[in-house]
């Protein structure tokens, strides 16, 4: 089954000194099992691949042409 990506572009939360890891973790676990999570930064966020590979997702990194970042979050395949 296809994974449907949700968007979280956390960049104006950044620039408002707003730390977004609660509201990432709010929509990670309101992830249906067909679902995952592109969240967009302006600098590649290893802490949160870290974090969520240690619960059982898996991040693909985009860097992308205006120099931030997305990365998707899907659960692992069993």
């Amino acid at each position: 089954m296809p994974v449907r990506f949700k968007k979280l572009d956390v960049r104006r939360l950044l620039a408002q000194g707003i730390e977004p890891f609660s509201e990432i973790r709010r929509r990670i676990d309101a992830l249906q099992p067909d679902e995952g999570l592109t969240v967009v930064a302006p600098f590649l966020p290893s802490p949160l691949i870290e974090k969520l590979s240690g619960e059982g997702f898996h991040a693909q990194a985009e860097h992308r042409g205006d120099g931030s970042w997305a990365v998707h979050f899907s659960r692992d395949e069993d």
